[in-house]
């Protein structure tokens, strides 16, 4: 049976795809272990009959990775995967510093590292630089750990230069390519989004092009993330997903939502409540 377009879904099923999605994400970088534990709390929900459903992955800070394993795993919450961050928040050009950083993070248990490309380099005509932070860091990944790059859009800010920087992290092996680190003024946008799912498509259709049918084109990942706080934001970016990769594209292995305080809106969706329904509706 065919899986159901985003506007054939209830606004409960809308929020339930989008919990599953969720990068459920704590970076301030002054968390306890008390934080810890409450950001494996929220990782799952379960409603009235006991029916759970949980987030793609927890992306925390390299040193928290051992212990939120610890606590997913006292959960049961087995599929949770964690994601962390390298060359964050700055994006700085010294590729030695970006691989031991990531190469640590793998060391910590990370399925998943999200590192910032150095986008000042972008800006300041550097183009050689970010290709081999990216290949030397998704290197540095190995064989099991997926490599998003954040591109930082919203200081990019020019649709040239994040489609410049979208090929460059596609070309350098990139799993994911994520929008923002959240840290600077202006994040996720559905501008950004849109040019990046476009060089996304065009990878996928250049490979379609250029392979044989006996190795299907590998389709890079998108992840939008800062300012998403309610469905409807996030239904802004699924829509745009599903516009440019279609339905499959909304899968954890595709798409992910870097946020935090949106969980609180779905959950509310989730368990009926009218006004953030209305709120956040599709």
């Amino acid at each position: 049976m065919a899986e159901l377009a985003l506007h054939e879904l209830t606004p409960e099923q809308q929020a339930a795809k989008a919990f599953s999605l969720l990068d459920l994400t704590s970076l301030t970088d002054a968390e306890t272990a008390a934080d810890i534990q409450a950001v494996v709390d929220n990782a799952s929900w379960r409603d009235a009959e006991g029916t759970r459903i949980h987030v793609a992955a927890l992306c925390l800070f390299p040193r928290f990775l051992p212990l939120a394993r610890k606590l997913l795993d006292a959960q049961e919450l087995y599929a949770v995967r964690l994601a962390t961050v390298t060359n964050f928040p700055a994006g700085g050009d010294d590729i030695d510093i970006a691989v031991k950083e990531t190469a640590a993070a793998v060391a910590y248990g990370a399925d998943e590292v999200d590192v910032v490309l150095p986008y000042q380099a972008l800006l300041a005509g550097d183009t050689r630089t970010p290709l081999q932070l990216v290949q030397a860091c998704k290197a540095a990944c190995g064989q099991h750990v997926q490599l998003k790059v954040i591109l930082e859009t919203g200081v990019l800010a020019s649709a040239q230069l994040i489609q410049q920087a979208s090929d460059t992290a596609i070309a350098g092996g990139a799993d994911f390519i994520k929008t923002s680190t959240g840290k600077v003024a202006v994040n996720a946008t559905a501008e950004a989004a849109e040019i990046m799912l476009a060089r996304i498509a065009a990878d996928i259709a250049r490979q379609q092009a250029t392979q044989s049918s006996a190795h299907p084109a590998r389709g890079v990942g998108f992840k939008p993330a800062g300012g998403i706080r309610t469905l409807a934001d996030a239904i802004m970016y699924m829509q745009a997903v599903e516009t440019q990769l279609g339905s499959a594209g909304l899968h954890p292995s595709r798409f992910r939502l870097g946020a935090s305080s949106v969980r609180t809106n779905l959950v509310a969706t989730l368990e009926g409540s009218q006004e953030s329904s209305a709120a956040g509706g599709y």
